[in-house]
């Protein structure tokens, strides 16, 4: 895990988020399926997948798996939104887990102050970072004020939510969600988080699927959130640099420092002329690639 600090200097971590997968934290069964995959994190679900009488158990349970898990491999917890009575408490559970959890998911985020809450609730005793699920269209609007927001790591788009309050088909091709994308992304990008994809509304690795998967990929998003195993290793592979892609990426880099050293004010590689863009998007390469992290 890389560290990094927030606007307000206070330090987040931040990980290869090329497939997050989501689980129920009700359904230990299911929940110990995805923590034993190959998700890069894992994300159990206080929320959407608990009903109300089941959320302090899901709570506890899933407080339990995290403790288990979180050293060895990332494992977040999407708690439920401020509006709720259950916001509070699953904060508390989330402090109370320190350095194995990696980060908090906020869902329904629609203004900077959901998170100023959602800090001031977690305290000054836990480093956790946060992530803004951003599903209604307060939250695409408010987007450049939510990502200046404290501990924030990541900010993913919630397609579920978004497209009902929008009235947008749940078929909508991805090209009618670019305003959303760029939007989202521009503003993750300036604020210097992850910007992650929501997840595709169907449980298939398929054609559909697919595509949706690459044209968020070549808008320049960080990864995806999967809601079903068999679409992880999709998305590793597109959101992962090839080797030759990563190799061209250090040549790039290792030229433009052999120029530097020299003095030189330009630098060529291959007949093409580099400069300081193409340092960004060759370590912007190296570091999707895990910088000869295992893949």
């Amino acid at each position: 895990m890389q560290a990094a600090h927030d606007r307000e200097g206070q330090p987040v971590r931040i990980i290869r988020r090329r497939a997050a997968l989501v689980a129920p934290g009700s359904d230990e069964k299911k929940a110990r399926k995805a923590l034993s995959g190959s998700a890069d994190e894992v994300i159990l679900d206080l929320e959407d997948a608990v009903t109300p009488a089941s959320k302090a158990d899901a709570r506890a349970l899933a407080s339990e798996l995290v403790q288990e898990y979180g050293q060895t491999r990332p494992v977040s917890i999407r708690v439920n939104s401020r509006t709720t009575d259950w916001f509070a408490e699953d904060l508390a559970a989330c402090a109370a887990l320190g350095d194995a959890l990696t980060s908090i998911v906020i869902p329904k985020v629609e203004s900077r102050t959901d998170l100023v809450a959602a800090d001031s609730l977690l305290g000054a005793g836990t480093a956790v970072s946060v992530q803004a699920l951003i599903e209604t269209p307060a939250g695409v609007g408010a987007i450049d004020e939510i990502v200046t927001g404290p501990r924030l790591a990541a900010v993913v788009i919630g397609y579920a939510d978004l497209g009902a309050g929008l009235g947008r088909t749940r078929t909508a091709p991805p090209h009618q969600w670019l305003f959303v994308q760029d939007r989202v992304l521009h503003a993750a990008r300036a604020a210097g988080i992850q910007a992650v994809d929501g997840p595709f509304l169907g449980i298939a690795d398929d054609e559909p699927f697919r595509e949706a998967t690459q044209w968020v990929a070549d808008l320049g998003f960080d990864g995806k959130w999967v809601i079903h195993p068999a679409q992880i290793a999709t998305v590793r592979t597109t959101f992962t640099p090839t080797a030759e892609q990563a190799e061209q990426a250090r040549r790039v880099l290792s030229t433009l420092a052999e120029a530097a050293a020299r003095g030189a004010g330009a630098a060529q590689l291959d007949g093409q002329m580099l400069d300081e863009a193409l340092a960004v998007a060759a370590r912007r390469t190296l570091s999707m690639a895990g910088a000869g992290d295992e893949q």
